[in-house]
């Protein structure tokens, strides 16, 4: 393989391994909401609000009030979470 093609072929890789990651896609959010205090601990979707991390993943104890996850529209309640941080 010449430098060009390693080139390319380490892009589209990047590009696909970001697509993976990301958990929840554009197109699926308009189906889900935030869900505070039902994440387990290293399973939340995004950053804290109040600052403790920025980076999905890093939740330190199970259902957190201000750790959240996506969940299907209307069934946060139900999961006994609550669609704002707990204080």
């Amino acid at each position: 393989m010449n430098k060009q093609q390693i080139l390319i072929s380490s892009a589209i890789a990047s590009i696909v391994a970001l697509g993976l990651s990301t958990g929840v896609h554009a197109e699926d959010k308009a189906d889900k909401e935030k869900c505070y205090g039902v994440a387990k601990a290293g399973k939340n979707d995004c950053a804290a609000p109040n600052g403790a991390h920025s980076c999905a993943g890093q939740s330190k104890a199970d259902n957190d009030g201000s750790e959240w996850k996506y969940v299907a529209k209307g069934t946060c309640a139900k999961l006994g979470g609550a669609t704002a941080p707990k204080k």
